[in-house]
């Protein structure tokens, strides 16, 4: 039995196949992606798996935001890929489109897998927000789940940041970039982006992309910022909310509703920065106990784990309604 799952992230997307007892990943960047046509992201994936399409199972997939529908579907019954709109808060390259598009004219079977939303099954006091978190996030949640955890909150750390909230094994809410939580790259509107929006100077999306750690920074990209951190150099401001304030306060947050129905909960880090061990342990000193690290690819094993348990005959998934048959 062949079971793959797919991580639309923010620069790449990422492949997981789970197959039997073994796991195997792999990833193309989203403006790679963007340049392949159909057939040749299927060659890619068969290529990089060792695996024929046909000999796939079931595909679990998710596509930006995944606000356009709340239980888990047949990818080929969704509706504009599953988004209320095209428009909203992150980059558009094609890479995540394209992939979307191959797969649901494989002919291969595949679900999606929702975002979570107003319209989601989820505490109605996290429901304040419009958008709670991206598909991928439950990807990563539904591997921490298999991992023998009922109850925890874990914060994915990369170019966004999310957090997200669960109890008894069901997604109670999360907490996502828009919302005082700067990734590397996107984060929230201040005063200024406010104004300069209106001022019709750049877009709301424009100034959310902008918003991030990276901000009013002399470094250009991740690597160089973490690595300032890590020799300890000057940080500005926007740095350290995101290395000492941001996960942790949203760490918090989520396990304030957690722990308004259960009374214990572990702590998980996820993405590319929260790997990285000075991340780690001021997070850990803010939180006052130890948090379990993830690395970049759970999100999209979790996706296979996910497809795999759906096969199986799952109907439901950390509370989250399974559509297909």
């Amino acid at each position: 039995m062949a079971f793959i799952g797919i991580d639309h992230g923010t620069t790449a997307m990422r492949f997981a196949l789970i197959e039997g007892e073994s796991t195997h990943t792999f990833e193309l960047e989203r403006a790679e992606a963007a340049a392949m046509s159909e057939n040749e992201i299927l060659t890619s994936l068969e290529e990089h798996f060792g695996i024929q399409r046909e000999k796939i199972d079931l595909i679990a997939l998710t596509y930006s935001m995944g606000d356009g529908f709340s239980t888990i579907n047949d990818i080929r019954n969704l509706e504009g890929r599953g988004l209320k709109s095209i428009e909203g808060a992150g980059k558009k390259t094609g890479g995540g489109t394209r992939v979307f598009d191959a797969i649901r004219n494989s002919g291969i079977p595949a679900i999606a897998i929702p975002g979570l939303h107003t319209e989601s099954k989820v505490d109605p006091r996290m429901k304040v927000f419009s958008h709670l978190t991206s598909p991928e996030k439950l990807g990563i949640a539904y591997h921490i789940l298999r991992l023998g955890y009922n109850n925890f909150v874990v914060s994915d750390i990369s170019s966004n940041t999310v957090t997200l909230a669960i109890a008894d094994g069901k997604v109670i809410g999360a907490i996502d970039a828009c919302i005082f939580a700067p990734g590397v790259h996107h984060g929230p509107l201040d005063l200024q982006a406010i104004r300069d929006v209106d001022n019709g100077y750049r877009t709301a999306n424009q100034a959310f992309m902008e918003a991030g750690a990276l901000k009013m920074t002399p470094y250009k990209d991740r690597e160089e910022l973490l690595l300032a951190a890590e020799k300890k150099k000057a940080l500005p401001s926007w740095l350290l909310i995101l290395f000492h304030c941001s996960p942790p306060w949203k760490l918090r947050q989520c396990s304030f509703f957690l722990r308004t129905i259960k009374q214990s909960e572990t702590f998980f880090l996820a993405g590319s920065v929260g790997e990285f061990g000075y991340v780690q342990k001021k997070i850990h000193a803010h939180l006052g106990q130890e948090c379990q690290c993830l690395g970049k690819w759970h999100a999209a094993i979790g996706c296979a784990e996910i497809a795999r348990d759906v096969f199986a005959g799952e109907k439901e998934i950390l509370g989250v309604e399974v559509n297909y048959h």
